[in-house]
């Protein structure tokens, strides 16, 4: 990462730095004081508490300087109206010194995995840096940015929402040459209203892209395709549908593989991936297209593919005490729901579905959760659910097995209780809902 002096960085952002102060320099940038490393540059926030109360901790730990809206102490520091406005317009000129490629990737659901797997396409033929773990709001991107080396040639950003103008601030910072918007779903419907609404919002990506950039849709998803845009930037659709530029055909899942075939102008080739689950399909079309459009070979793309590996905590299958157990706690919302039991209902055996509520439904969620009910009941034997709504998901799971529990603790002992030697469990709830505590219950492990 490059080394900045706050002279420059308050030239970016409009901000006021003592004379004194100009030539210190930081690398990087970071809001927690608990992990702050020495050399960054501290962002003041207001949170339950006064962010301006940390920068003395902040600069024992070893912090270069604070971005904040007031002195405190004689500490180096750039004075600027709104700290958090100010680190996303240092983190936009600091891209754009970069001079990389910038590929921005957004989505309801899959975003992350479908981040990791372009990575892991590009990675074949470029040094890319990318947004790490959850770093996708208007605070972890542009750290993230601030982070990247300057060697980087492809910057990949995942850009995540829940208000209108988020997206278009996100984009406005990254300016992505290449944009994904991998499907239009119900997560955070509580604060967009509808389909519609989460559409407009991700649509927003467009903003801060360039006039000559490339956005690919999920041609599968109902709310993407048709859409009559009148953009400048070019368009292409992924997926099985017929106007698809970048197609899948031939899609096969067996024995913990997903195979099947691109086909896009003037080229056809077979990709393998080692998931279970077809709506890995959609996820992984996006990685072969931003690959095909940053000019990575048909073999690079077919081997970043094959040696990509899913996030610890999603959809992470593994046997443990005669079990076997797939963890994806990391989020959850209807489609990804209805994904992973998808994936629970093929495998053989007798299966248990341990489920926790999504998050940020709104008015939707009493409806949403007996839906999952009902596709819970479809693939699994026995259902435990957790959460304010887990009364729904029993309504919907009908004359099922189906239980629901007011605590993790509760929900433990009875799946201790009903699980047998060769049981598969899936362990799916909102990252707010903690159920890997509920899985660590039941193996006996604790956790730090």
């Amino acid at each position: 990462m490059a080394k900045r002096t706050l002279k420059q960085a308050a030239l970016w952002c409009g901000g006021y730095v003592e004379p004194q102060y100009e030539n210190v320099e930081f690398l990087g940038a970071n809001n927690d004081t608990r992990i702050i490393k020495p050399g960054e540059l501290f962002i003041v926030l207001q949170g339950a508490r006064d962010g301006h109360d940390f920068i003395p901790m902040a600069m024992e730990k070893g912090a270069a300087a604070a971005l904040c809206s007031r002195k405190v102490g004689d500490f180096p520091c750039i004075i600027v109206d709104d700290p958090r406005i100010a680190l996303g317009q240092i983190a936009r000129e600091e891209q754009r010194l970069l001079g990389c490629k910038k590929v921005g990737i957004t989505g309801s659901v899959g975003k992350s995995t479908t981040k990791e797997m372009v990575v892991s396409v590009l990675e074949t033929q470029y040094r890319v840096s990318k947004t790490p773990a959850n770093h996708n709001n208007d605070i972890g991107m542009p750290m993230a940015i601030l982070a990247m080396g300057e060697d980087t040639e492809v910057a990949v950003l995942e850009m995540g929402m829940n208000h209108f103008r988020e997206m278009a601030y996100l984009s406005q910072i990254g300016e992505p040459d290449v944009s994904v918007i991998v499907n239009i779903g119900t997560m955070h419907i509580e604060f967009l209203g509808s389909r519609q609404g989460i559409r407009q919002a991700k649509l927003e990506i467009l903003e801060g892209m360039k006039p000559e950039g490339k956005l690919f849709l999920n041609g599968d998803d109902d709310m993407l395709n048709p859409l009559n845009l009148d953009i400048p930037q070019s368009l292409t659709y992924l997926g099985t549908a017929e106007n698809c530029g970048v197609k899948a055909v031939d899609i096969r899942q067996e024995e913990g593989k997903l195979t099947y075939t691109v086909e896009s102008v003037n080229l056809r080739f077979p990709v393998e991936l080692n998931l279970e689950g077809r709506h890995f399909v959609a996820d992984s079309l996006a990685a072969v297209a931003v690959g095909l459009e940053l000019g990575i070979s048909p073999e690079n793309i077919r081997k970043g593919l094959k040696n990509f590996r899913n996030m610890s905590g999603r959809q992470e299958t593994f046997q443990k005490k005669g079990y076997t157990i797939i963890k994806d706690c990391y989020n959850a919302g209807p489609e990804s729901m209805a994904a992973s039991l998808a994936v629970l209902g093929a495998k053989p055996g007798r299966k248990i579905a341990v489920l926790g509520d999504m998050l940020e439904l709104g008015d939707c969620a009493p409806a949403e959760h007996k839906k999952v009910g009902e596709i819970a009941a479809k693939n699994a034997d026995i259902i435990l659910a957790y959460g304010p709504n887990g009364c729904h998901v029993v309504s919907g799971a009908a004359n099922k097995d189906a239980r629901c529990f007011d605590t993790r603790e509760e929900m433990a002992l009875a799946l201790k209780k009903e699980a047998r030697e060769g049981d598969v469990i899936l362990f799916k709830g909102s990252r707010g809902m903690r159920l890997e505590l509920v899985l660590d219950q039941f193996l006996d492990e604790k956790r730090d």
